[in-house]
């Protein structure tokens, strides 16, 4: 059976927010992992730091480019952006949603929810970032396929 009609259906913060919802359901009952507090919430802290400089970043990036932020309409890009933290991962984006989930499971201190940043991931990359991917390839050719030789998917 294919999935592919799910792709660009579920817009990736709601795929996030229910995956951290998810998350929040499943601390309760699993085992809890020995945090101090203090020790917990800097380590929380530091995780949403990274998350949000990610998402900022790669914000700020199409903005200034003046192409598309929708995730479900990928064919709508105007222009392939390739600099600032898009050298360093092509999905800066995901990537942060990703450093936030982490922070999520770091605060509440269970095992359990260690799974949702991997959901998350595997969700995002098979129903969102490949099929984006096969937008940008038709879009932008050659300069597409070079920029994806040099620049990983996420880290």
């Amino acid at each position: 059976m294919s999935l592919r009609w799910l792709e660009h259906k579920v817009p990736p913060p709601l795929v996030g927010a229910l995956v951290g919802l998810g998350m929040w359901w499943l601390a309760s009952p699993g085992p809890a992992i020995a945090l101090n507090d203090t020790v917990r919430l800097v380590l929380a802290g530091g995780l949403v730091l990274v998350a949000l400089t990610f998402d900022l970043a790669g914000l700020l990036a199409f903005r200034a480019s003046r192409t598309t932020i929708n995730p479900l309409a990928p064919q709508r890009a105007s222009t392939l952006v390739t600099g600032g933290v898009y050298r360093i991962t092509r999905n800066p984006m995901y990537v942060g949603m990703g450093f936030m989930l982490s922070a999520w499971a770091v605060y509440l201190a269970a095992l359990w929810p260690f799974l949702g940043p991997l959901m998350f991931v595997l969700y995002i990359t098979r129903f969102q970032i490949l099929p984006e991917e096969r937008a940008l390839q038709q879009l932008f050719g050659d300069a597409y396929t070079q920029y994806t030789a040099r620049v990983r998917r996420w880290l």
